[in-house]
């Protein structure tokens, strides 16, 4: 067992307690409170007062797959064969000894999403990892998390601008998506057909399995979208074929507020940290995470790591906050709101009986300390760091 102490605890779900303690037992979290009572044999940490959290979650990274420290020979986070590859798993790119796992939980960050990238307009699915471990199998905590689709710049920029064929145009990355989303729908009613008449006849095509959960609505759409107009084509495109979607990164969302509250899809925001890179990002702002969860959106901060390093996550609600958002629902944006669009907020996301013991204890506030420093960090109640 494990007490640890003397800390204020950011429970994230229930409140804050001042002087604090949290308990743990054969990894899960056993009990939160004041005066906790230290049991026989249990292993005590000090927090030396300062703040015990719930481990950060980033809901969009391609950590593990976009390597540090390499080149091509790390790059495995975008299959640029063809722009459509849903067939591709982030589970087979990930390189759990990538330097920027332990980076991040340095930072205090103990679960990211993460998966291909956004060259092509549907990448591959995305999974929930916990950020230490040296066998990404016995590192996961859901997988797939969802299937990555992207809109705008980068698929042009990748195929129609390099001399390749489709996409060139926004028409061509929607009719490309539309196109598959319509074979898979296809495909799962010709299953069904083959399945009940019991024919021996099922049909097998690689790609369309792997969009199967997507139509039947049992992961959502990654949607990489910056500008209005994408994201407007995004919900114009679920809502044709009844599929669920994430809006991440959402750059441009504070301007069409009313038609996200409207939409009631989950909007992951960032990375905004960094300056305004392609054309696409000129209304980038710190502003738009608190504008957004202020009109009652689940709203996610996100790195987008390595684009931002994924131990920044916590500069980044903290910057948000200083752009106006309100400090609880900047926590929120960190730890609970990316568990719960993951579908893993029964595991992780917040300090609650019966989770899994995954706490950061900091120096200090890190969402309003730059010099806050990450002193240990617990993953299944194990210290990491």
């Amino acid at each position: 067992m494990l007490l640890i102490r003397n800390g204020f605890v950011k429970t994230v779900s229930h409140g804050d307690i001042p002087g604090g303690s949290v308990l743990v037992d054969n990894g899960s979290i056993a009990a939160v409170g004041r005066d906790l009572s230290v049991p026989d044999g249990c292993t005590v940490f000090d927090a030396q007062g300062g703040y015990i959290t719930p481990g950060l979650i980033d809901a969009h990274t391609h950590i593990g797959l976009d390597e540090s420290a390499v080149r091509w020979e790390g790059a495995d986070y975008n299959e640029t064969s063809a722009p459509v590859t849903p067939q591709m798993r982030g589970i087979d790119g990930l390189n759990p000894m990538d330097p920027a796992f332990s980076e991040a939980r340095h930072g205090g960050v103990t679960t990211a999403v993460t998966g291909p990238g956004s060259a092509n307009v549907i990448g591959g699915t995305f999974l929930a990892v916990k950020l230490f471990g040296d066998q990404v199998d016995g590192m996961i905590l859901k997988d797939p998390v969802a299937m990555k689709v992207a809109f705008g710049e980068n698929p042009k920029g990748c195929y129609g601008q390099n001399g390749r064929k489709e996409p060139v145009t926004r028409m061509a990355i929607a009719a490309l998506l539309r196109e598959t989303l319509w074979k898979t729908r296809n495909y799962a009613r010709e299953i069904e057909r083959s399945e009940k008449e019991d024919d021996g006849k099922r049909p097998y095509d690689f790609g369309l399995e792997a969009m199967l959960p997507v139509i039947r609505r049992e992961i959502p759409l990654k949607a990489h979208a910056h500008r209005a107009d994408d994201i407007l084509t995004v919900l114009r495109i679920a809502k044709e074929f009844n599929v669920d979607v994430t809006l991440d990164h959402c750059t441009e969302g504070h301007l069409i507020v009313d038609t996200l509250i409207k939409a009631e899809r989950p909007v992951l925001v960032g990375p905004t940290l960094g300056g305004k890179s392609k054309f696409e990002l000129k209304n980038k702002s710190f502003e738009t995470a608190g504008i957004l969860a202020k009109a009652g959106l689940t709203v996610c901060i996100i790195t987008d790591a390595p684009v931002i390093p994924l131990e920044h996550l916590a500069l980044a609600a903290g910057l948000a906050v200083r752009a106006g958002m309100d400090e609880e629902d900047a926590w929120k944006a960190i730890t609970l709101n990316p568990a719960r669009v993951a579908g893993i907020d029964t595991r992780v996301g917040s300090l609650d009986i019966g989770k899994d013991a995954d706490i950061a204890v900091f120096s200090s506030d890190p969402l309003r300390d730059i010099q806050a420093r990450a002193i240990q960090v617990f993953i299944n109640g194990r210290p990491t760091l």
